[in-house]
């Protein structure tokens, strides 16, 4: 019985119910962080959501759910399809972003693995850059790139598919481009990770047996990064549903996103129970977009 109660730790022989300690010990603060930063401020924002908002935009503790009925579009006035075209929209956008990332995510990184080893420091330094300035600087250059005058906005008008002397924003195009640009580090680097301990012996081997290149992607490529490709999507998609900042800057009050109807509803609307609702309803639809993925993803099978 003693022996049972018995482990080592470090070549130390404790009782499990000391090392049960010290393992609370040392999860405690993780733990303590995750709940102050995480978990209670959800569960503030689900409390809130079902509230009411006052007449000058103060908190009433009136419970209902008239908030998430304005959700789905039943208001005053009867219902609407603004608040689900808004929702529909989010997810298309962030699923076009996250699919054009992926791309070109994949030369991208196969590129920097096929570098000398002393060049990839240089080509990741690279891709890494833009993340040492702020994302609303970074959003604000893209005033000046796609500007009447730079060399973008002139082919465009060179093709006929622009007016002259003016610039390419607002747009659906300068958002998605925004968005891209915002999120391709975030699926090269995991991918560039899986690609780096890829087995190019199971590449050859396909070659080998005369499989055709997209038979040596589907299956020799492709299972090899898909842990990588997972964590890119996560990374991706999910942050591109809450965007506010580049759809605000370069679509205009034209393009609104889920994103940008949170920070309306706790800025200048000043309705923060609907601001909480629509924010659940975010983390819900991220949620079930996450298990569909992942179910989806287990499906796929190599050709």
């Amino acid at each position: 019985m003693i022996r049972n109660r018995l482990t080592v730790w470090y070549g130390e022989l404790v009782l499990r119910k000391q090392l049960a300690r010290r393992g609370s010990a040392f999860l405690s603060p993780g733990i303590l962080w995750l709940l102050a930063l995480l978990v209670l401020p959800g569960l503030v924002l689900v409390v809130v959501s079902f509230t009411e908002r006052g007449a000058y935009g103060q908190i009433e503790w009136l419970f209902s759910v008239d908030n998430y009925k304005r959700l789905i579009g039943f208001g005053m006035l009867g219902w609407s399809a603004d608040n689900l075209a808004i929702i529909w929209r989010s997810i298309w956008v962030a699923f076009v972003t996250t699919l054009i990332a992926i791309l070109l995510s994949y030369p991208i990184s196969f590129f920097i693995v096929n570098r000398p080893p002393r060049q990839r420091f240089l080509w990741l330094t690279v891709l890494i850059v833009p993340f040492w300035t702020n994302m609303v600087i970074r959003a604000y250059a893209w005033f000046l790139i796609l500007a009447p005058e730079m060399p973008l906005a002139k082919l465009a008008v060179y093709l006929g598919i622009h007016p002259a002397n003016t610039p390419l924003y607002p747009s659906s195009f300068a958002v998605y481009l925004g968005m891209v640009s915002m999120f391709l580090p975030f699926v090269t680097l995991p991918l560039y990770s899986s690609i780096e301990r890829m087995d190019w012996s199971l590449v050859e081997a396909a070659q080998d047996l005369y499989a055709s290149r997209v038979r040596v992607f589907m299956q020799a490529i492709f299972p090899q990064t898909k842990p990588g490709l997972t964590a890119g999507v996560i990374l991706t998609f999910v942050p591109a549903m809450g965007m506010f900042v580049v759809p605000d800057l370069l679509g205009g009050s034209k393009f609104m996103l889920v994103g940008n109807l949170i920070q309306q509803q706790f800025g200048s609307s000043r309705d923060w129970p609907f601001g909480a609702a629509i924010s659940m309803g975010l983390v819900v639809l991220t949620m079930i977009s996450l298990q569909i993925y992942r179910k989806k993803s287990k499906e796929i099978e190599p050709i």
